[in-house]
């Protein structure tokens, strides 16, 4: 009798698990609840260690300077953007345009899931889930923010669904860069007329309105043709140790 009801229980909770990891419906409330705990737990842990410097050291000297950072990592950004803006105004003679370049410091709560290590879920106060938000940790490109099931998910570089506009080389040659769940990023869509040559860097080319132009993604090691396009294998520079905090780009302009 004991086995058999053994067996039922653990037939029960197979089912049960099955049920919650293909049905997205079940998921939905189950991640959501999930989420809402370990943004109350990274709060707790921040909370505490922010009362334990504050005991132990100096707590407006680090205040000021943790303030100072966030500022210098924003400002580091938003100059990148205006430098590059300012090279093509002058280029275009006497060219108008306003800017209203709006960046914040954004924290992961978790990775989607066990085993996957380029899908993150992030904390964003005031998420507007018909955006894709820029992805950057300091200047360097990280990935994309996208929405799934009203939540903001970080789709880091190597994602296959991580896709963003780019130029390469000092021809600027434009190009889509997108993850292939490997250690390089692909570059494809190049036109054949441009030269393209392994060592090129590939900047962000800021078409897509997801992140300024000019923010670094890597640097070519190969270059393929086929069916009148060049494809480009890319080294990217941010690598995903430890994905903790991020800037998103909230407005390019």
């Amino acid at each position: 009798m004991n086995k058999q009801l053994f067996s039922f229980f653990t037939i029960l909770i197979a089912l049960l698990v099955s049920a919650l990891y293909f049905n997205t419906p079940l998921q939905a409330p189950l991640i959501s609840a999930l989420n809402n705990i370990k943004i109350k737990y990274h709060n707790t842990i921040l909370l505490v260690e922010n009362s334990f410097e504050k005991h132990f050291f100096q707590a407006q000297e680090i205040d000021n300077l943790k303030e100072q950072l966030q500022h210098y990592e924003n400002n580091h950004l938003v100059m990148q953007q205006l430098a590059s803006e300012i090279n093509d105004l002058y280029r275009a003679n006497n060219s108008t345009f306003t800017l209203r370049p709006n960046v914040e410091l954004i924290r992961t709560i978790s990775y989607e899931r066990f085993g996957n290590l380029n899908r993150i879920w992030l904390d964003i106060p005031d998420y507007n889930s018909s955006k894709i938000y820029g992805l950057v940790y300091k200047e360097l490109v990280a990935g994309i923010v996208i929405n799934e099931n009203n939540r903001p998910l970080g789709l880091l570089n190597h994602d296959i669904k991580s896709s963003y506009a780019v130029y390469i080389g000092k021809e600027k040659a434009p190009g889509i860069v997108h993850g292939n769940n490997d250690a390089h990023l692909v570059v494809k869509f190049i036109p054949a007329w441009f030269n393209v040559h392994k060592g090129d860097e590939v900047i962000t080319s800021g078409l897509d309105n997801i992140f300024f132009k000019g923010l670094k993604v890597g640097k070519v090691i190969s270059v393929t043709k086929a069916q009148g396009y060049q494809n480009a294998i890319i080294e990217p520079y941010y690598k995903p140790n430890e994905p903790n905090y991020f800037y998103i780009i909230r407005s390019v302009r």
